[in-house]
This record gives structure tokens, sequence and C-alpha cells, in this order.
């Protein structure tokens, strides 16, 4: 399927690029855009990146052979036979790109973004919409500078509604991806403590989060969490007044009863406004009620029934990686180890506690939380100790200080400076009937102890 007014003309003018080829050719549209030679199809146009291994320029020949249409190229390449783009930056040539092809699109685009629980509650709103949409969503985590663009270059005409999560951990980048996406609806899950090494404190990640609000369309809705003391008081967006969902506060939509079923999910009753519906959460954590709030605000904006909003609850699945619940080997297990800062740890904590039995929580270190990360890594562990978890194993140097916080209040901690130390002890420490919560920044690699547990 073409890309709609997407003719290799019009995208030399979007990026401010230079074609070079056959001007046979300009009024042709591409089919698809991709950075990963491997995965280009007939009519593509290649986005290379140079990488400090790999330079995507090398397989521009190899992109042709495969059936590109066109590629970017911040080089003067060699007579082919095929036309190139040549661009100054292939990585902002890739925004403008995007920029441009979401101005042709009639699909509207939500925008979520928070410190804690972009990706659940992306993939609730998710399965709420899919009830009665065509729905696109963000994979994996292409939700960066690179990988929103190339998310948006994913959405096709049979698309209704595309769900676009946003993560940032600087200053501009989200007013950069709003540029982009120029989102029809906003959902802002929670402010909390992460990326403090670029934005200091929690003023600094409500101010780089709500840049999302900086080219919303206007009038556009927008859905916040009223028990977040920072997007409380969020009054006005664009013309339009914030819907805000809540627990602990007294909020428009709201949680009126819940009960949890341990790791098999929470059975709850959401109001909206003055209406009620009673649904089951299938993945557990207390958490998961605030993103089932945020799926039935949109859900109810795009004039769906309550009871096509509890079906889409209902379906919900984990991914791998974040709150993904298995048996193996007789135990349990929480993989929830794809990132983690400390308001997600204390929330996959809270999981682990409602599990029966003996209760085991494997943690690592948490980055790029700044000059707090020793005092916030000690709070971690005592807030572990605090959930009368039966064993807390902590590995790598950050982590030393979640076992002193846990040490302190007399709970049965241990230490590991790597991985492969632990290793030789885990045959030991983990027994049939355990629940093993796995939980680490992606960067501690802990999808090798979910492997061996396997």
């Amino acid at each position: 399927m073409k890309l709609k007014n997407m003719t290799l003309d019009n995208i030399a003018i979007a990026c401010n690029g230079t074609y070079v080829g056959d001007a046979a050719l300009k009024s042709e549209q591409i089919t698809g855009v991709e950075k990963d030679s491997r995965l280009i199809e007939e009519g593509f146009l290649y986005i290379p990146f140079a990488g400090a291994r790999v330079d995507g320029h090398d397989f521009i020949p190899q992109v042709f052979e495969k059936g590109a249409l066109c590629t970017l190229s911040e080089k003067d390449l060699p007579a082919m036979g095929n036309p190139y783009i040549k661009v100054k930056s292939t990585a902002q040539a890739l925004k403008d790109i995007a920029e441009f092809y979401r101005e042709q699109l009639d699909c509207k685009i939500i925008g979520v973004t928070g410190s804690v629980g972009k990706t659940s509650t992306k993939e609730m709103i998710a399965s709420v919409l899919e009830e009665r949409y065509q729905v696109l969503k963000t994979e994996g985590n292409y939700n960066n500078e690179i990988g929103m663009p190339l998310t948006i270059l994913k959405i096709r005409e049979n698309h209704d509604i595309a769900v676009i999560e946003m993560g940032i951990s600087d200053f501009g980048e989200m007013h950069r991806l709003a540029k982009v996406s120029k989102p029809d609806v906003c959902v802002i899950t929670n402010i909390g403590t992460c990326h403090l090494e670029n934005l200091g404190d929690r003023d600094g990640v409500f101010k780089a989060k709500t840049e999302m609000f900086d080219f919303a369309k206007e009038h556009c809705f927008v859905v916040l969490n009223g028990d977040d003391d920072k997007l409380m008081h969020i009054k006005e967006v664009k013309g339009s007044t914030p819907v805000f969902f809540g627990i602990d506060t007294e909020q428009e939509v709201c949680i009126e009863k819940h009960q949890t079923l341990g790791v098999k999910g929470t059975e709850a009753t959401i109001r909206y406004f003055d209406k009620t519906f009673d649904t089951l959460i299938p993945i557990p954590g207390y958490h998961m009620l605030y993103n089932a709030m945020a799926a039935t605000c949109i859900g109810i904006h795009f004039h769906m029934s309550f009871e096509e909003i509890d079906r889409g609850i209902r379906k919900l699945k984990a991914l791998g990686g974040r709150n993904h619940i298995f048996e193996a080997h007789g135990k349990t297990i929480i993989d929830d180890c794809y990132n983690a800062n400390p308001m997600s740890m204390k929330a996959s904590l809270e999981v682990l506690s409602q599990a029966k039995g003996r209760k085991v929580a494997i943690l690592g270190d948490m980055f790029e939380l700044g000059e707090k990360e020793i005092s916030l890594h000690k709070e971690v562990g005592e807030t572990a100790a605090g959930f009368c978890i039966d064993l807390i194993i902590c590995i790598g140097k950050l982590a030393k200080n979640i076992y002193e916080g846990a040490v302190t209040k007399g709970n049965q901690v241990l230490y590991f400076e790597t991985k492969e130390s632990f290793f030789e002890k885990m045959d030991i420490l983990l027994k049939k009937g355990d629940t093993v919560l796995v939980k680490a920044s992606n960067g501690m690699k802990f999808q090798e102890i979910v492997e061996k547990l396997k």
C-alpha cells in the first residue's frame, strides 16, 4: 500500500533535501520507511544512520537489491542508477518526513507519556479501542526521536486511531516529538523520579513531559492522573479542560471498589462521571487500576459503550519484560525486567506482595537517577522490606544501596555484585512454589536471569 502523498518529490521538499536521480521517478510514491536494511521491502524509503560501530550508508547497495525505491544519504553517492535524497542529517530528515506524513492523515493520534506506566497504559488503551476500531500502536521501544517518527510512518489509510508512546530523557525532546505527532488526545500517567540526571527534579520532569501540549491540536482531549500532585493543577490545555482520573482524590473518573485476585489480576468497579461498570483487569497491580481508568476515558471519548470497554480491558495481555507472569519449573515468575525507576520498582513490589506462598524479589540497578541515586535505591530497599517479602536479592553496584535499605528492617536480604555470582547460588536460593519478581533497568540485562529461570 502506497503512503498517501509520499512522492519522492514531496519527501525531498519536506526534509529540505536534494533529490539526485531520474527526474521521472520524482512522482513515484513510497510504500514504507525503514532504518533497518534487513527489513526493506519493495518500494521502501531507506533511512541510514551512522552509528558508533555500523554505518547504515554501507548497506545502501543491498537495500536497492531488495527493491527499495529510494534512500536518504548524508553523503554523495556514486552513480548507481537509483535515486537518493541528500540531507544534512538523516535523524532530522526522518522527523521532518514523519511530520509531513502526519499532516496527510485522517487517523486520530493519541499521545501517551509519563514517568511510569507509559507502555502498560498504551497497551490498555489499544486493547480497548480495538473492540471497535482499526488501531496502530507503538511496538517495542519505538518511543523516542527515531522510533516514534517511524511509528507514525507505519500508519496506513485503514487505521482509525494510533496510540503513540512518547518517551524522553531531556528537555526539548517531547517538544520535538509533539511537533511530529501533533496529538489529538494527550494522556499523562504521572510525574515521577526518572531521568533526573538531565531533568533535575520532579518539577523538571513535569516541565519536560508537558511539552507534549506544545503541538497538540486545538481543543484536544486531555486525560490526566488527578492523584498526581503536579498534574492535578493543570486547568486548561489548548482550549480544553482536562478529564482527571484518580483513586486517592475526588475525581470525575474513579474506582468505586476493587478486589485483588493476587497475580490473576483485579476486579474493579469504574465510575465515569455519573455512570459505573464492572470489569476484570487480568494483569495484577494497583497501578493497573489507573491504566484502566485512562483507557475508559479514551473509550468514552471515541463513543464506545461500557460493554466494549469492559471487553477490551479483559482482553489485555502482558508484554515480555513488562509484568509478564508465567510458570516455570514449579515457580511463578514475574518478568518485569525491561526497565526500572523508583516508582515502577515500588509498583512491581506491590504486585509481588499479593502473591501466595514464598515471595522473592531479584532487584538490580536503576540508571539515570542523578545525584539522588543512592538515596532512591535505599528507599526502594525500605519499600521492599515493608512489603514483608521473604527474600530480597540485590544485584549490581547501585543495588548495594537497595540491600542497605532493606537489611535494616531485619528481612532476609542478600547481595551479589554480579549476575554470574548470583547464578552460582540461584538453584539453592530459589525453591518450588516461590513467586519470583525480576526487575532492574534494561542495561542490567536481567533478561538473562529470566532465561535461566525458564
